[in-house]
């Protein structure tokens, strides 16, 4: 039987092996030093000067909102074509997502349709990376200085990416990563907010800790039992053991990324004049590549028979707006055409740095019938 090629996966070697082992043989477990060195390690490679680790990816979403001030009565515009969680955290806010629809070509936030959406309510916009193509943010940072709002990154796809020569994660006042399994840096679950503005990683740091100034590590070191807690936060925090394994992820990232490329390319090369169709570049952009993402017709039929044939394809995303939770809500279908048409045709096919040539035939032969 052939075996099952997943749309995405983590890579564990040894070096990660040891140093995981490493803090399980040391003193700390959680809100020890490995934390410190995986937020540093974060924040050079974003090229900002804070981070903040957490224990998602979503937490991290939920952590920059609070620090925003985002609360009830507040609105934020987020894209349609996400995953649920960025709506989701404007939610635990008490806050009101308002769905913008994407471009035709490569399903990031449309700026043209953002301003129309602005009200007196709106409080930031949130831009994602769909797939790992960085968003217009020249244009997104236009709008929001102009309406005085602020401006989140939702990178959890695009950690490694860069716009116009500017790394990921500097294009935003709050950038989010994801260290989830089929992300290209994995610490299990995991995520992380940077920012160049120290009080919002301070506000986050105290909200990631139940609302409390200080951490164990910190009362250690100060000899000092006492502590108090000023917001209302959650348990948010990230271990020792996590980060450390973040921290070992991190130095084949440039190589991964560079392999996710060389992979999108032979898909792309493959494709040419066949009735798939990927998702297009725009701008001068390093592409993470964190999906691969094909329209095409009879979507739903070929996903059955590449699941059948042991190719793991995907679709990303429903818009969220069409989930339950927000139809209830009130939102109703042709809210967002362009994402909703795009829902009907997606198809994630797989891509990770592990894959070889003879994979990428395979997928393609299956989809395409050759």
């Amino acid at each position: 039987m052939t075996d099952y090629l997943p749309y995405g996966r983590h890579i564990i070697d040894d070096e990660d092996i040891a140093a995981v082992v490493g803090v399980l043989k040391g003193d700390w477990l959680t809100t020890g030093p490995s934390v410190a060195l995986f937020e540093e390690a974060v924040a050079a490679l974003a090229g900002v000067e804070h981070a903040v680790a957490v224990n998602s990816g979503t937490a991290a979403l939920h952590c920059a909102y609070h620090a925003l001030g985002i609360g009830p009565g507040d609105e934020v515009v987020v894209p349609a074509m996400t995953f649920a969680a960025t709506a989701n955290a404007v939610c635990y806010c008490g806050a009101r997502p308002v769905f913008v629809d994407v471009l035709e070509d490569n399903l990031l936030i449309d700026p043209d349709a953002i301003e129309a959406c602005i009200t007196p309510k709106t409080k930031a916009i949130v831009g994602v990376d769909y797939a790992g193509h960085p968003c217009d943010w020249k244009a997104l940072r236009s709008l929001a200085d102009r309406y005085g709002v602020a401006l989140v990154a939702d990178a959890c796809h695009s950690i490694g990416g860069a716009l116009d020569g500017e790394p990921v994660g500097s294009l935003a006042d709050i950038s989010v990563f994801s260290f989830h399994p089929v992300k290209h840096v994995t610490t299990g679950e995991g995520g992380m907010a940077v920012t160049d503005d120290a009080a919002l990683a301070a506000r986050m740091r105290t909200f990631r800790n139940h609302g409390i100034t200080s951490d164990a590590a910190q009362r250690e070191k100060t000899h000092s039992w006492y502590y108090e807690m000023v917001d209302l936060g959650f348990n948010y925090r990230i271990t020792d053991i996590q980060c450390a394994l973040g921290i070992s992820q991190l130095s084949k990232l440039s190589r991964w990324i560079e392999k996710r490329n060389e992979l999108a390319k032979q898909y792309d090369a493959a494709f040419m004049g066949t009735g798939v169709v990927p998702l297009l570049q725009r701008g001068n952009i390093q592409h993470a590549y964190h999906l691969y993402v094909v329209r095409c017709e009879n979507r739903n039929d070929l996903f059955v028979r590449l699941r059948t044939e042991g190719i793991g394809v995907n679709v990303h995303y429903i818009p969220v707006y069409l989930h339950p939770y927000y139809a209830e809500k009130g939102y109703a279908k042709g809210l967002c055409p362009v994402a909703e048409k795009a829902y009907g045709e997606v198809l994630t096919l797989p891509l990770w740095p592990g894959m070889e040539a003879a994979d990428i035939e395979r997928v393609v032969q299956a989809l395409v019938m050759i």
